[in-house]
């Protein structure tokens, strides 16, 4: 009779694959990898540095490129912590309490990964467009939204929404309350429990998912576009600066904006690699 917790005989063979089958996958997994994601890099990169440095820097030195560049950081200034607070909060709330319309709310988080982000502009365009519901009382104000900063604020908060929450969530709910209520009964405030006891905990997670939607704001290009105007030096984000230099055919210039995003995001990979080690143990 087998003892309890014995491996079965046999399971440790059957789990096995070949060796010519093992190998297979990892070949076909780095070509595919290779030639959709790695070639790709290269290409941008050997474009941009195509007539050398000198006119690498001179494309990244124009006065809309600059305009481009720190409309996106700034976007991404506004959006980050935005969201962050907002992830920190749908967080707690999800993972920590168990109430009515809980599911309904989990849902509603992942609207933004289920639409189209054309689609999240165009709902902006309907809502603060000039034929739009707030259309009128916007213009009687004088207040502009869309075709200025603040639709491209609004459409990259929509699009981005989700990320630290939904990194937050599964962290907190793996946890559970045990740790806040211990600190609940010894008197700690809700504030104290939050910066002593919640953060410390997930803060491997926060900062994961304050990486993907610093990444996701810096190169979002749909519900921007949408929401913009695409007036060149106003509201041209550096996807959409790119767009714009490449269907006038100044082809080293869009690659060297293209391969300053490519930078930033080979960056934040990097850093998510890290952080997602450290996750891990």
């Amino acid at each position: 009779m087998r003892a309890a917790g014995a491996p079965v005989p046999g399971a440790d063979r059957a789990t096995r694959e070949s060796a010519w089958v093992r190998w297979s996958l990892i070949a076909f997994t780095v070509l595919f990898l290779g030639v959709l994601l790695v070639l790709p890099l290269l290409m941008v990169l050997g474009q941009a540095f195509a007539q050398g440095v000198r006119v690498w820097m001179a494309s990244l030195a124009d006065p809309d490129a600059r305009a481009a560049i720190r409309l996106t950081l700034i976007t991404a200034l506004v959006v980050v912590p935005v969201n962050t607070a907002f992830g920190i909060a749908a967080a707690w709330a999800l993972g920590k309490f168990h109430f009515r319309g809980r599911g309904l709310l989990i849902t509603l988080l992942d609207v933004p990964f289920a639409v189209s982000p054309v689609i999240a502009g165009l709902m902006f365009v309907l809502l603060f467009g000039r034929q739009g519901w707030l259309g009128p009382f916007l213009l009687e104000h004088d207040l502009r939204v869309i075709f200025a900063v603040p639709g491209i604020v609004l459409a990259t908060l929509f699009v981005t929404a989700p990320f630290v929450a939904r990194e937050l969530l599964p962290v907190m709910e793996l946890q559970g309350r045990e740790e806040e209520e211990a600190a609940r009964l010894m008197g700690a405030s809700g504030w104290t429990i939050l910066w002593r006891v919640t953060l410390p905990n997930v803060r491997w997670a926060l900062l994961y998912g304050v990486i993907l939607c610093n990444a996701r704001a810096m190169g979002e290009f749909g519900a921007v576009s949408v929401v913009s105007g695409h007036i060149r030096g106003l509201t041209n984000t550096l996807p959409l600066q790119v767009e714009v230099l490449y269907n006038e055919y100044q082809v080293t210039a869009a690659f060297a904006l293209a391969s300053l995003l490519t930078g930033l995001a080979l960056v934040t990979l990097v850093v998510q690699a890290i952080v997602e080690r450290r996750l891990v143990r």
